[in-house]
Formats: structure tokens, C-alpha cells, sequence
């Protein structure tokens, strides 16, 4: 199948195709004109690379876990022994980036609440807040 139908198929966009393949996660076959020529099982791999980015995952580490991952329909199942680790390490760069962000969150409620306790601002300061 072209990129077109795969894009349609997998409700993503050719672009997002092209950069998954420049990744090396998507490998089609290319026809003497040069298009892409996709197989059915690509459809496949796209929806798995859909789920893991959803999942938080980068496209450095969807390579590596790639190929041991099988789909069942419904949810991405690990088909490595090996994989448990790889995935306990991104859900801890996870957790990380989430404590991160609830005290960037904590800090600007504090600034707020000093903002929303300040003095009326000149005219000027209106200007460029908006």
C-alpha cells in the first residue's frame, strides 16, 4: 500500500510516516519509482508506534523495544524477557519529568497568589501583559 492509505489507516499523517521511517522504526519497501510501498503488517507497527509515543516513550527507546512488543488488538503486550527493565526506566524518567513539573506548577501558584495580592499596575504594565 502507499503512504497514503497507511496514514488513512492508522489515522496518522504522511509526515509522521516519513519521520518514523528516518527513525528506522518503519522500514518500507521502495518501488522502482522510487514511492513507498508499505505491507499490511506496517499497519501494524504504526499502531504499536502510536501507542508507545502515547505512552510517553521517545523514538530512540520505541526502537529498541520495538520488536519485542506484540499487539493483541487492544494493548501493546511485551513478547521479551527483557523488556520489564527498559520499561521501569522510562516510567521513572517519567515520574521524574512529572515531579518536575508539579513544582514548576507550585512555584507559579505562588507567584500568582502574590500577583493577584499586588497593587493595581500602571497603564503601562497592562500593555505588555496582554
Amino acid at each position: 500500500m502507499r503512504i497514503g492509505e497507511l496514514a488513512r489507516r492508522t489515522d496518522t499523517t504522511e509526515r509522521s510516516l516519513r519521520y518514523y521511517e528516518e527513525q528506522d522504526l518503519l522500514r518500507p519497501a521502495r518501488r522502482a519509482s522510487g514511492y513507498r510501498e508499505y505491507a499490511e503488517d506496517d499497519v501494524r507497527v504504526v499502531r504499536a508506534i502510536r501507542m508507545l509515543l502515547a505512552a510517553g516513550l521517545n523514538t530512540a527507546t520505541i526502537a529498541e523495544v520495538l520488536t519485542c512488543m506484540t499487539d493483541d488488538g487492544e494493548v501493546l503486550v511485551p513478547a521479551c524477557v527483557g523488556l520489564a527493565p527498559v520499561l521501569v526506566r522510562e516510567r521513572r524518567r517519567i515520574d521524574a519529568t512529572i515531579d518536575e513539573l508539579l513544582a514548576a506548577r507550585r512555584l507559579l501558584d505562588d507567584i500568582i497568589e502574590v500577583a493577584a495580592q499586588a497593587p493595581p499596575t500602571p497603564p503601562a504594565c497592562d500593555e505588555r501583559v496582554q
